[in-house]
């Protein structure tokens, strides 16, 4: 039982996705000048992840490994387009927010890489628990970000004005420059409250692409990427 809560923990505090890992950046930035904004792509990923684990998990001893990577992104996009389809049949207002970046959930590092890190090599269920935990604590990052944004940006919370806020908005705060400070900011502040342990340091390298044991440029020592 602890091991299974730790699964469903880890992600959303010690391996937050977005703050700590340092993953899934672009539609952070992109998309969180609104608290709703930031939600609904936490959500929407959030239900691509869970059920893309699922699904990869059930078939990884199916999946030949050398198109394991194409694979997994069939998958994805496969629950990428249900999404898309029932926001803008069901939240028009909030597909239309969300625009180019709801379909380049398909390209989400955080669920390839769950995918490929996670779910090819754990049971359906621990998978589902990864993909809840990475859903959660991205969802929480896009809400504090987006939170902070609006707030001071825009002088409002899911577009209900505060007020004096409402009359004297910092408007950066709400525009691209904006996202890198505040995303930076929260970052510095969980550095110095965890004394430097909290954002793990990213490799660049072959080795730490989730599609480095299919790509042939790393058998000949550089990357095919």
């Amino acid at each position: 039982m602890n091991n299974k809560l730790k699964i469903l923990t880890n992600g959303i505090i010690k391996e937050n996705p977005v703050l700590v890992l340092v993953l899934g950046t672009c539609p952070a930035l992109a998309v969180t000048n609104n608290t709703i904004n930031g939600v609904g792509m936490g959500i929407a990923a959030t239900f691509v992840l869970i059920c893309s684990n699922m699904v990869i998990s059930l078939l990884k001893k199916t999946i030949p490994d050398k198109v394991r990577i194409p694979c997994y992104i069939v998958v994805i996009a496969g629950f990428v387009t249900v999404v898309e389809l029932l926001l803008e049949a069901y939240m028009k207002s909030l597909y239309d927010a969300l625009g180019i970046f709801l379909p380049l959930i398909v390209v989400n590092c955080i669920i390839l890489g769950r995918a490929e890190m996670f779910a090819n090599k754990n049971s359906v269920f621990d998978s589902m628990l990864d993909g809840i935990g990475m859903g959660l604590g991205f969802t929480l990052a896009l809400f504090i970000m987006g939170s902070i944004r609006e707030i001071l940006g825009v002088g409002t919370f899911c577009n209900i004005p505060i007020p004096w806020l409402a009359d004297n908005p910092i408007s950066i705060l709400a525009q691209a420059p904006g996202g890198f400070f505040v995303y930076g900011f929260i970052i510095a502040m969980l550095n110095k409250v965890s004394h430097g342990k909290a954002v793990k340091r990213k490799s660049f390298d072959c080795e730490s692409c989730p599609s480095h044991a299919g790509c042939s440029g790393a058998m000949k020592g550089g990357c095919g990427r």
